[in-house]
């Protein structure tokens, strides 16, 4: 693999101007995780006129049973290229075996403690590298737990994270069959009869996901389960996590309740943080789906401009944070 990184074997698959963009595509082989095998596609997005500008880096991360086309369309329609022509430094990653990563040797034991532990860390440092600002991320249902995951665990350095945006994301919702352990047991054993989660066949989306990730979900929702893995309580974490936060929920979304996303904020340390739900209650054309919050016509004109003044004021609000802690002096809490 021909390398365009000093940090582990990248290869540059694609370069194409698609539309107005510009589009790269690398996969990754960090050689970071216990399966040699892993290799991750990351896609940069930019405005094919300014090739030579980039501007804030953004991290884009799907949700279950799904790829880049989530936020990039064929068309060069999505929330992807919205903020690259809003002049970010757009980069899409995908999970372990979708879309443009090929499956691993050990694709069907794939978890989120993988993706927490090895990918993210070593999308960072690339995206890093190849641009040294503090990065926004923003992830939609699983890449929303993922993500908090990532910083709970401590796996992300807070300090190369300009913010971060969970959709729809949430661990809070309980299942309360799964409090019997027998009920529990007998899950595992019929999950452990298949390899994968049929995106397709489940109506779910256009990606499989390995049934590692089931088998983990059920742990985690267990009696005894927690947000984590077997090193690091990472709700636990959440709380040590300082960097400006933003939630949106969606007020149609019966997956993952507003209530839930809101659970997840508040067990954040940030002290620069927002929740939002978008619905009629609040002021919105419709209340939105899951999916639609960030796929749809409305997303399009209620939602997405709403992503990028948070992008754009984040800077501002950080350093009006700063200077108001500095003049609080130390051991003062905020508001005081």
């Amino acid at each position: 693999m021909q390398s365009s990184s000093e940090l582990f074997p990248v290869a540059l698959i694609g370069a194409e101007f698609r539309f107005d963009l510009s589009e790269d595509v690398y996969r990754l082989k960090p050689g970071n995780s216990p399966d040699a095998t892993v290799e991750l596609a990351l896609t940069r997005l930019g405005v094919a006129a300014d090739r030579g500008r980039r501007g804030v880096p953004v991290i884009l991360l799907h949700g279950s049973f799904s790829n880049r086309r989530f936020w990039y369309s064929p068309k060069g329609l999505g929330l992807g290229p919205y903020l690259a022509r809003a002049g970010f430094d757009v980069w899409i990653a995908e999970m372990r075996g979708h879309g443009l990563s090929p499956r691993n040797k050990g694709y069907r034991h794939n978890r989120v403690s993988d993706y927490v532990r090895y990918d993210l860390p070593a999308i960072a440092d690339f995206v890093h590298e190849q641009n040294p600002q503090a990065a926004h991320w923003i992830g939609h249902s699983l890449g929303g737990i993922t993500l908090a995951g990532a910083l709970g665990g401590h796996y992300l350095d807070q300090d190369r994270v300009a913010s971060v945006a969970l959709f729809g994301s949430q661990i809070s919702r309980t299942y309360w069959p799964l409090k019997a352990p027998p009920v529990e047991w007998g899950g595992r054993f019929l999950l452990k009869r298949f390899s994968v989660l049929s995106g397709s066949r489940l109506k779910r989306g256009p990606e499989d996901e390995p049934i590692g990730l089931a088998l983990e979900s059920l742990r985690w929702h267990g009696l005894f389960g927690r947000f984590g893995d077997t090193e690091r309580d990472w709700w636990a974490g959440l709380a040590e996590v300082r960097v400006p936060l933003l939630a949106v929920a969606a007020a149609g979304d019966r997956q993952d309740p507003p209530w839930a996303c809101r659970k997840l904020l508040e067990q954040f340390g940030s002290p620069l943080s927002e929740f939002l739900c978008v619905g009629k209650e609040n002021g919105f054309a419709s209340d939105f789906g899951h999916v639609e919050m960030l796929v749809s016509k409305e997303a399009q004109l209620e939602v997405w401009p709403l992503v990028a003044r948070w992008l754009d004021n984040t800077q501002d609000n950080v350093g009006q944070l700063k200077r108001a802690a500095l003049e609080r002096g130390p051991g003062v809490p905020p508001g005081q």
